[in-house]
């Protein structure tokens, strides 16, 4: 099992959406995915349309008081489970902080779920933030995916995160943490700013920028609202089609093959 953390501390960047979509194409390669929602705000889980609740969150596992794979649930979407949020893990960030395992207790436990070959891929959303969630999260990932907006903000939060990454392998935490990709999110190719910034990244990251650019799309923010993926609310339209190429480029970087999703 990869385990993958999408993260920004950078709000409003596409991080949940594509953290979600990304998931649900993988699924529909025939991948098994565990998506776990780290953020207290639990868009991941309510845009799935399942019922947020404090018990069945992560939260009681990171403070030793249940095991992990107890609030592992189905999703009703095939190959895709989830260990949903609640805003109670907002507790985390001060309760966490005190032990000094804090760092090492959420990827502790994912270790536990490798052996088992139950999933092939877990997602990790992490909230907006570089608190104690978000760098748990990348203490326990192999890899982090990071959704950038067509910004020159975007840029700035970028190096801000990679920075972060540093201080982690560094710290001896997760020294293996690897920066798997950068996916360029809300692009309006009708704009030069756009374009600017996509070449920007790519001067810098050749490697790990996405050849996949997700479109700016009504259909895409409002997918959620409907506690549906994008391809469930739009399968034939243009959020559809760039989610899936891009799970095929990242199914590619990892070595897999996975057959497209129809009409997509």
């Amino acid at each position: 099992m990869k385990v993958i953390a999408v993260g920004n501390q950078k709000g409003g960047v596409g991080k949940t959406t594509t953290a979600l979509n990304l998931s649900a194409a993988l699924a529909l390669c025939g991948q098994r995915v565990l998506l776990i929602d780290l953020d207290p705000q639990a868009n991941t889980t309510s845009g799935l349309g399942l019922e947020v609740d404090g018990e069945a969150s992560v939260y009681p596992a990171l403070l030793g008081h249940a095991d992990v794979r107890e609030k592992i649930q189905p999703t009703g979407r095939e190959n895709l489970s989830i260990i949903p949020s609640h805003m109670d893990l907002a507790g985390v960030e001060i309760e966490l902080a005190r032990s000094e395992d804090h760092l090492t207790r959420l990827r502790t436990h994912l270790q536990g779920l490798k052996p088992n070959d139950l999933f092939d891929f877990c997602i990790l959303d992490t909230p907006p933030s570089l608190g104690v969630l978000m760098t748990s999260a990348l203490a326990a990932a192999d890899e982090i995916l990071i959704p950038l907006q067509c910004e020159w903000f975007g840029l700035e939060g970028l190096a801000k995160i990679v920075h972060v990454i540093d201080q982690i392998k560094e710290s001896g935490a997760n020294p293996d943490l690897e920066l798997e990709g950068i996916v360029m999110t809300m692009f309006d190719g009708r704009t030069n700013l756009a374009k600017q910034v996509v070449e920007e990244v790519g001067n810098y990251f050749p490697d790990q920028l996405y050849q996949t650019v997700i479109p700016r799309t009504i259909r895409i923010g409002e997918a959620p609202s409907h506690a549906k993926t994008i391809f469930e609310h739009d399968p034939t339209g243009l959020g559809s089609k760039a989610y899936m190429d891009m799970a095929q480029e990242f199914l590619t970087r990892h070595s897999v093959s996975g057959p497209l999703l129809a009409g997509a």
